[in-house]
């Protein structure tokens, strides 16, 4: 049954935003009080959250598919729709979220850090926030958006100063067991090592972590045995120690000839050209162990490595080994950067920036692409002819209608809104003045005018009989 999994595709889905409500306030004596439709609420986001309890995305990888709750529809007497709940999903430290395509969206370090893997949609709003003065009873309201759904894959990469490579049982375990309070399962056969065990080592007043990394073979970096799904591990540490098995009972094997293999694989999987590197001869505890150490010492030194002989069963030379790799880590750590405070950077758009383009795709086609636009037609309720007319306004307010023109647009042509696998198409007809007044000015009614003087009321029914006589002047029923 599998207990470690540092890579999974994950399947994620925000809350959709509420619709807003159409309602209008009636009480006795008042039948039409005014638009009292309350806004939708939004859709809750999808987290990612770092939590340094949990170490493996196994979770995930069993349960794939996570959504968050959707904002609840607005109600009459300016009620607003209920939030949704965010969704917040622990992972570990050291964990990269990507696209599909392989792309890096979020590199997750630190306990604490966050990424929006989904976006909630927006609520929608109601006919009391549609209000004005030109349109004092909106018969319609403004439906929620969608919530953002994506696949991201999900990738564990271990967060370790030091590094244990080499082949399949050369003591990585067993070392990493005697350096730190760390217990990984240890046995005499291949591959015992299969997940990433990480130990804490204290050195004088250096604290570091260390990794064993499971075993590598030759092709690992191209996915044979286990070394592709781990070799991710080792990216982030500071320095790599290379255990040599000096008591190796293998006939075709030498620990000079191991090394190159592993140092291969590591140049073929690529970025760690420039990490420390240190070589540790082990089990120098058994006699043909140290017989063969002190043999391709000279050969080692001669490559520029940094040697040392240990012995994790007899527990000989960890010491020495322990400090050095403390002022290795402690130089580097040295090294990097000072993080400066995050910097708020303000982008302005251009002064001729529309916010939308037009396209012509041939065949009387044109596309209309930009956030407003899209956003607009997502929150449009298109069985309501009120609300249509007041998507028409809006788009001929932002200069839709002028950029068809000069596109070279005709009465006729084919409007498409949106990408290509999710648009709204309609034939255009220019002059889309105040699209609500065409659709016979809806979103007016003269029960919501001030109260006129008697004196006034009596003129108008006055002139309301004159006109209904002088329609019947010089008719005659008989003729």
């Amino acid at each position: 049954m599998t207990t470690f999994v540092d890579r999974v595709e994950l399947h994620v889905a925000a809350g959709n935003g509420g619709h807003g409500c159409a309602s209008v306030f009636r009480e006795k004596f008042k039948p039409l009080g005014g638009p009292d439709g309350g806004n939708g609420g939004r859709g809750g986001d999808v987290i990612l959250v770092v939590d340094q309890d949990v170490t493996t995305l196994l979770d995930y990888h069993h349960h794939p598919h996570r959504k968050a709750t959707n904002g609840q529809p607005g109600a009459g007497d300016h009620r607003a729709g209920k939030n949704g709940q965010d969704l917040v999903l622990p992972v570990p430290d050291g964990t990269v979220v990507l696209d599909k395509r392989g792309n890096v969206l979020a590199d997750l370090v630190g306990q604490g850090t966050t990424f929006i893997a989904g976006q909630g949609g927006r609520g929608g709003l109601g006919n009391a926030a549609l209000a004005s003065a030109r349109r004092k009873a909106p018969g319609f309201a403004l439906l929620g958006e969608p919530g953002e759904e994506r696949d991201i894959v999900l990738e564990l990469k271990t967060v370790a100063d030091v590094a244990l490579v080499g082949y399949p049982s050369a003591g990585k375990s067993s070392l990493i067991s005697v350096l730190s309070a760390a217990r990984p399962k240890i046995a005499d056969y291949p591959f015992t090592t299969l997940v990433p065990n990480l130990g804490v080592v204290t050195a004088g007043s250096t604290v570091y972590t260390i990794a064993d990394v499971p075993g590598l073979i030759p092709g690992a970096s191209q996915g044979k045995g286990l070394g592709l799904e781990f070799l991710r591990h080792v990216e982030r540490c500071e320095v790599l120690v290379h255990v040599l098995d000096t008591a190796t009972l293998e006939s075709d094997r030498d620990p000079l000839s191991d090394l190159d293999i592993i140092e291969e694989e590591l140049r073929q999987y690529g970025g760690l050209e420039n990490r420390p590197r240190v070589v540790v001869l082990n089990k120098i505890d058994i006699p043909d162990g140290q017989e063969l150490a002190d043999m391709i010492r000279p050969d080692l030194e001669a490559r520029g490595y940094r040697i040392f002989e240990v012995s994790a069963v007899a527990r000989t030379g960890l010491k020495e080994l322990s400090y050095a790799l403390a002022d290795i880590v402690a130089k580097a750590r040295a090294a990097k950067p000072v993080q400066e405070a995050t910097r708020v950077v303000i982008r302005p758009k251009a002064v001729n920036d529309a916010g939308f383009t037009v396209t012509p795709e041939g065949e009387g086609l044109f596309r209309v692409r930009g956030e407003k636009p899209e956003r607009w037609v997502r929150q449009t309720d298109f069985n309501n002819d009120e609300a249509v007319g007041y998507l028409a306004d809006r788009l001929n307010r932002l200069g839709v209608e002028e950029e068809l023109l000069k596109a070279g647009a005709r009465a006729g042509d084919g409007v498409a809104i949106g990408p290509e696998d999710n648009a709204v198409v309609f034939d255009w007809e220019p002059t889309m003045m105040a699209g609500a007044e065409m659709l016979g000015r809806r979103g007016e009614d003269h029960r919501l005018e001030a109260p006129r003087p008697a004196a006034q009321r009596r003129r108008d029914r006055q002139a309301e009989r004159d006109e209904a006589d002088s329609e019947y002047e010089g008719f005659d029923p008989l003729a």
